[in-house]
């Protein structure tokens, strides 16, 4: 029962019935579900909220007033009393024995002691603390301190840090409905009932050191941790290294088997090193590191604490050894240099200072911003809604219904805290930025940040290679192969002078950035490095590199699998592939009879088929159609002479008209032998207008002969053979190829080895010139001989795509700050100008536009149409040898007849007088016996005449 002072005249007396009535001139109002606020704000005013009832007290009002002057009262004290929040809120929390008087204490202490003090966050209301310690593993004993807090008042609980005792005391604050604050790390990525954790998501943790890990590529990694749930932290990390090929190297330790773990890594040359240590045992391990001399420029440690910078690193900062970790308090900005200045003021700060520099604890800051989060939750809730603050018992068991009311306005509250922006997601906080440290030769500093949506940004690359010595003299084994590294001629120079190329320049470039000296030496054996199968033995630079005779090669070195698994490379400084270089096809030589090119052979064979064929059709419908024979003699009606105009010969004169588009004199008149024409017309239009029109390209145009279009035109045919670079990836590549197409290739070569396989590319491009030879090589290469060869050419796509890479040992040191210096120098565009100097301005490029515009269009000689003139004058010779022919033939004839050489003279003499007639008489026998193929003139049908033999002739046309 709550007792109500007197509020201007009216008496406000509870009882216990459902139903609030106010009486006024006979009206009666029942109004259900009203709630007072048990701690009024002003000394005579009590505050109604009519929006929820709990219990069932009602509030009888007996008033001579009318009901709109006691909603007017209602509201005017509403107004007056505006904050819904009591005066003093209580804020629980569990720090588990060893956290007493701590810095994580100390921060939520100040954080209140701040908020209190700030009059804009909550200007009428207190936070006080009720602070309970418990052991890690006593939960009976924690259950009952929490239930003492919420009888004293507590409506929100702080911690604890252990990850195992939280759960205990979440799952108390979730049955009452208490908003749980957590600042520790959660393994389980489920949305939490009434749970607030400030500590940024493990899985999003996890992604940000894959990132580091694929910026600096690492693909051989040792995770270390020490406690059991330490394998669950990194669970998300074991995933996403899989899919980027990393092998991982996994092991539990703790402080007494550190030396032991850490000799078992060196053991497996792994430098690259994930340390996931309880703070308070990390210098335990820096102790390990140099017992163990595991701390010179090879190795490369991550640690997963936020605090790097709270430990002593002056063993370290000079060897070289490399230490990374994030930071998740942002000491960059301004609130943060704010609350160190105000925290050096009090007497008990709870401050860790480095070199004498005051510093923030990631949990003390977490702490303090999940403090903040609250007051923030706190303000909305006192500009928008009303609760009920009311003491809780854990004896009933009956929860706080308004906690979940309380809980949305902290997990919807935004703020910038010591941790950088602090915004919630159903409680998860999943929107950070933590920044990237990185030791130098100095200190520990800020080398970048990362960001969920953004990813790891580096701000400072050269901190991941300017801590190796200028001094450092490397061996950098190399092959000559033009244009990437070439001997200098005709100059008497020593040491690295003596060498030239792309490579060369490259290797300055980045030697001047990384900050090395280098010495260049030929490889002996002249190899680049290939695996013997039969051996196990590997030749060339790559043994060079694993026997430890070199420390870097910088030459045309292609990454693939196979050397990846013994030495490392860099980031390729170069992609390629590989291609097929010949000879350019020689044009087609010019032939007397190219007029012939458009058509195929077996076009006109086809054509000379169908002009027999069709002749002959002509000639046997003609004498089947009776529409073909006609009376030679139209006048005279009575004869019965008839005769067919489609001869043999006169069917095959026809033909050759129409199909020379000339007339022939003869014309079809029945419909069968008409359709054979028109179809035959129809025909020659196509094939005269087809050849037309190609005769045109064929005479103009040059015309190449490309034997081969690409690998599978190679792999189906024995006449040209090709081969590839002997020890170089390129044979590796189809030796190791799946794909049947490259694996007949492979058979053909390794058949003929030693007639196929070269020893350099010279040999190789010689042997291409030489004709008859495809060389396998890589693109660049490839691209290099051609512009340099007007002979040369590409032909067809490329086979496969790769890269070249500088090759290190296996866990060399050099390798990521090499592979930072070539995407720097990639971006910057250094590499292309390289690339443009020694393959494009060396002043010994063919010009090809020449060559190209010549093969345009050329005029059309003697040597391209002159064989129309043999054919037209063998025409005209047949056709004289045949005139020659039919008079002798016909001359014979008579002369068997007349038995004289008259007739034959007199032929003869009037044949060889050009300026005689066109026209003249046919001289024929007058006698009872005719001729074969004679036409019988009676001698009274024209005029005669009877020669010195007494032999009558009829003269007519």
């Amino acid at each position: 029962m709550v007792f109500l002072q007197e509020f201007t005249k009216c008496h406000l007396v509870f009882i216990t019935t459902p139903n609030l009535i106010l009486k006024d001139k006979m009206e009666t109002i029942n109004i259900k579900q009203i709630r007072l606020n048990s701690k009024p704000k002003l000394n005579n005013c009590v505050c109604f909220n009519l929006r929820g009832f709990i219990g069932y007290e009602s509030l009888l009002i007996r008033c001579k007033l009318s009901v709109s002057h006691i909603l007017l009262i209602y509201y005017l004290c509403n107004f007056l009393c505006a904050a819904s929040l009591p005066a003093v809120i209580p804020l629980g929390a569990i720090f588990t024995e060893d956290q007493r008087d701590s810095s994580i204490e100390y921060a939520f202490k100040y954080a209140v002691y701040r908020i209190n003090k700030d009059k804009l966050l909550l200007s009428n209301t207190q936070l006080i603390y009720d602070i309970e310690y418990a052991a890690r593993d006593d939960s009976f004993r924690t259950t009952k301190k929490i239930c003492r807090q919420l009888e004293s008042g507590v409506h929100v609980i702080f911690g604890p840090s252990d990850a195992l005792l939280s759960d205990h005391v979440h799952s108390i604050c979730t049955s009452f409905g208490i908003p749980h604050i957590e600042s520790h790390i959660d393994l389980d990525e489920n949305t939490k009932e009434l749970s607030i954790n400030l500590y940024p998501s493990q899985r999003l943790i996890n992604l940000a050191h894959r990132d580091l890990m694929i910026f600096l590529n690492w693909t051989r990694i040792a995770v270390l941790y020490e406690d059991n749930l330490g394998i669950f932290n990194h669970q998300d990390l074991l995933h996403v290294t899989a899919d980027i090929r990393t092998e991982l190297y996994i092991r539990q330790t703790s402080p007494k088997t550190y030396r032991q773990v850490l000799r078992a890594i060196r053991m497996k040359d792994i430098y690259k090193i994930v340390v996931d240590t309880n703070p308070t045992n990390i210098n335990a391990f820096f102790r390990a590191i140099l017992q163990l001399q595991m701390n010179d420029h090879r190795y490369h440690y991550m640690f997963t604490t936020f605090d790097i910078e709270i430990f002593d690193l002056e063993d370290f900062k000079y060897n070289g050894v490399n230490i990374t970790a994030f930071r998740l308090v942002d000491v960059e900005s301004q609130r943060y240099k704010e609350v160190i200045e105000q925290m050096q003021k009090l007497p008990h700060s709870g401050l860790d200072y480095i070199n004498e520099k005051p510093y923030i604890q990631a949990q003390s800051a977490l702490m303090f911003d999940s403090v903040y989060s609250v007051a923030a939750g706190l303000m909305e809730l006192d500009r928008k809604d009303l609760l009920s603050w009311h003491n809780i018992s854990c004896k009933n068991g009956l929860p706080w219904r308004d906690g979940m009311s309380l809980y949305n306005y902290i997990n919807s509250a935004s703020m910038n805290g010591l941790t950088g922006r602090v915004h919630f997601t159903e409680g998860r906080r999943n929107l950070f930025q933590i920044d990237l440290l990185k030791l130098k030769r100095e200190k520990i500093q800020k080398v970048g940040f990362w960001k969920p949506e953004v990813g790891v940004n580096i701000t400072d690359s050269s901190a991941f290679y300017d801590t190796y010595s200028s001094n450092t003299t490397l061996i950098v084994m190399t092959r000559q192969e033009k244009p990437y590294v070439m001997v200098k001629s005709g100059i008497s120079q020593t040491g690295n002078d003596r060498f030239e190329g792309f490579c060369i320049d490259l290797l300055k470039a980045i030697a001047t950035q990384v900050g090395f000296q280098y010495k260049i030496e030929l490889v002996p054996d002249n190899m680049y490095g290939v695996f013997n199968p039969d051996t196990k033995v590997w030749n060339g630079i790559v043994r060079e590199l694993m026997e430890k005779r070199a420390d870097l090669a910088v030459a045309s070195m292609t990454i693939n699998y196979v050397r990846e698994s013994v030495i490392d490379f860099t980031k390729p400084f170069m992609n390629l592939g590989i291609g097929i270089l010949f000879k350019v096809p020689t044009s087609q030589p010019t032939r007397l009879f190219s007029f012939m090119n458009p058509l195929a052979m077996e076009i006109w064979l086809y054509v000379l088929t169908a002009y027999i064929l069709v002749s002959l059709t002509l000639f046997v419908m003609a004498r089947f159609s009776p529409y073909e024979w006609n009376n030679p003699h139209p006048c005279m009606k009575e004869s019965d002479i008839v005769e067919n105009q489609f001869s043999v010969s006169n069917s095959f004169w026809f033909i050759t008209g129409t199909f020379l588009r000339q007339g022939s004199g003869l014309n079809p008149k029945a419909v069968s032998t008409r359709i054979v024409g028109a179809i035959w017309w129809f025909f020659t239009l196509i094939i005269i207008s087809s050849y037309t029109a190609n005769l045109a390209a064929f005479l103009t145009v040059e015309r190449m002969i490309t034997p081969i279009e690409g690998a599978s035109d190679l792999a189906e045919q024995s006449d040209i053979s090709y081969g590839t670079l002997e020890g170089g990836s390129t044979m590796t590549f189809f030796r190791d190829s799946k794909i049947d197409t490259y694996q007949r290739m492979w058979q053909y070569m390794e058949t003929r080895h030693s007639a196929v396989f070269v020893k350099t590319y010279e040999e190789g491009i010689k042997r291409v010139i030489e004709g008859n030879y495809a060389f396998l090589m890589e693109s660049t290469m490839l691209d290099y001989a051609v512009q340099r060869d007007c002979n040369l050419t590409q032909i067809g796509g490329l086979l496969d795509s790769k890269g070249y890479g500088i090759a290190t040992p296996k866990g060399s040191l050099w390798r990521d700050p090499m592979s930072l210096a070539i995407l720097e120098l990639q971006e910057k565009g250094i590499i292309q100008i390289l690339y443009d100097k020694w393959w494009k301005n060396t002043g010994d490029v063919c010009n090809r536009d020449e060559k190209s515009k010549e093969s345009k269009a050329n005029a059309l000689g003697v040597e391209n149409i002159g064989g129309v003139f043999v054919v037209l004058l063998c025409g005209l010779a047949l056709a004289v040898v045949v005139a020659i022919l039919e008079f002798c033939w016909n001359s014979r004839k008579t002369l068997q007849l007349t038995e004289t050489q008259t007739l034959c003279s007199e032929e003869l003499r009037y044949a060889t007088h050009c300026h005689e007639s066109k026209q003249r008489q046919s001289l024929k026998r007058n006698s009872v016996k005719f001729p074969p193929d004679s036409t019988y003139v009676p001698a009274d049908s024209g005029s005669g005449i009877l020669n010195s033999s007494g032999v009558h002739y009829n003269y007519f046309d």
